[in-house]
Parts: structure tokens; sequence; C-alpha cells
């Protein structure tokens, strides 16, 4: 435990096993994310559900994260190895775990969704 590099590389991989935590007890707020089912069968299918959307989640968020230093390579941004290795997709924050959700079938052709621009499309100020 004297090696400083060692004690950095476990807190890195502790770091994500617990955001990686965060991630499945938010997704799974039904229960306050706690496994309640008294039976084997029960709980392996809900272990089972929790790992794919969990997983689902983590696959969105690595296209994403792609698409978007793709982009900013495209316009001349200087995004290098470094700055992509410190990347992360177990990020939550853009998900809205709560309310009603539509699911339609996506169109595969038309590729991934358009970037929000980050503009707020303010109203004009009204006439004094």
């Amino acid at each position: 435990m004297s090696d400083t590099g060692y004690r950095r590389m476990i807190g890195t991989q502790l770091n994500v096993q617990e955001g990686r935590d965060r991630l499945a007890r938010k997704i799974a707020f039904g229960n306050r994310g706690q496994l309640r089912q008294r039976y084997r069968d029960g709980l392996e299918d809900q272990l089972g559900a929790l790992g794919l959307a969990l997983n689902a989640v983590v696959w969105w968020n690595t296209l994403y994260l792609d698409a978007a230093v793709s982009r900013l390579r495209a316009d001349g941004f200087p995004a290098t190895q470094e700055m992509c290795a410190r990347l992360s997709p177990i990020a939550y924050d853009h998900i809205n775990f709560l309310g009603r959700y539509a699911f339609s079938r996506a169109d595969l052709a038309a590729g991934l969704r358009p970037f929000h621009d980050g503009t707020i499309d303010a109203a004009p100020a009204p006439a004094l």
C-alpha cells in the first residue's frame, strides 16, 4: 500500500464502481434501489432487468460521447486521448427517471438524434 500509483489505480476503480452503483440505484428507484424479492427466481429477474437497463444507459451514453468527441474534433477542438480517457458513460444527469415514456421504433437510417445547441430560445421582451 505504500505505492502511490497503485493506490491511485485502486481509488479510480473504486470511483468507477461507486458511480455504476449510483446509476443502478437511480434506475431502481421503485424500491429505493433495494432488491426486495423473497424468492430466488424473482430476485434473479429483478437483477437481470436492472442489468439490462444499466447496460442500455451506458451503451447510449457511449454512442453519444463518441459522436460528441467526433464533432468537437471536426469543429477543430483539440480533444486529446488524455481528455477522452476521463470521460465516463456512467453519467445520468441528462436522464429523466420519472414521468411517462413513449417508445417508438427508431429510424435507423436517420442515425443519432441531433445534439442540443445549448442556447435557449428566449421570447422577445414585452414592449413597455
